[in-house]
């Protein structure tokens, strides 16, 4: 069975390179596409769904800002499983910093190259290895801004409805984007911070696992 990977933010499948699925899956790994003009972050998840072959039993895994869209996805077609990590699946579970954010537009009066090197400089501190934190500084400095600045004004304006739970939703309770209070996972990584699918990537394997060796297709 194959299980469709979709990255977080200004990501793409490289913060994966860590994670292992059950010999029976095949890992494939969903890349961002170009969003068409004031596109909604639903009516995104279904043109990226069009690279899934929805006629055989499949599963989705989504991080941050992947957590959504594949949430979406599975709103429209069913998944076997639905995993989700350091994730929402719903729009009421954005901070409410967020939301006045969104409200008040003050994301677009921040311009993405500072965002861009504040995550560099970021790096500095965080806890992953000198190899993560290469190839994190890589995938930043690849990332698109036009792209960044579509998905901060699509997730503030995303109103979900009826999107089904997760069958694993698995969070850090450090995280500092998407802070634990305002989600109901299934399973919490102590310590974790948003990035732990690379640096926590053994304890998300084992949950992983767990849940996908048993899945029936």
């Amino acid at each position: 069975m194959k299980i469709y990977f979709v990255s977080g933010l200004a990501a793409d499948s490289r913060v994966f390179k860590n994670l292992r699925v059950p010999g029976h899956c095949e890992a494939v790994f969903l890349e961002w596409i170009p969003p068409l003009k004031n596109e909604s972050l639903p009516d995104y998840a279904l043109r990226m769904a069009s690279a899934i072959d929805t006629r055989e039993p499949f599963g989705l895994v989504g991080l941050s800002m992947g957590g959504m869209i594949v949430s979406e996805i599975a709103g429209r077609f069913k998944p076997a499983v639905l995993i989700l990590i350091s994730s929402i699946n719903s729009s009421a579970q954005l901070p409410f910093y967020f939301k006045a954010a969104g409200k008040l537009r003050l994301h677009r009066a921040v311009p993405v190259e500072l965002v861009k090197k504040a995550a560099l400089v970021k790096r500095r501190i965080t806890k992953e290895t000198p190899e993560e934190k290469d190839i994190l500084r890589q995938i930043i400095r690849d990332s698109d801004a036009d792209f960044i600045r579509w998905a901060m004004d699509a997730i503030l304006k995303w109103k979900s409805t009826g999107l089904p739970a997760p069958d694993v939703h698995i969070h850090g309770n450090r995280d500092e984007v998407l802070p634990i209070r305002f989600t109901s996972p299934t399973h919490i990584i102590k310590k974790g911070g948003h990035l732990m699918v690379m640096t926590r990537a053994r304890e998300i394997n084992r949950i992983l696992e767990e849940r996908l060796v048993n899945v029936k297709i």
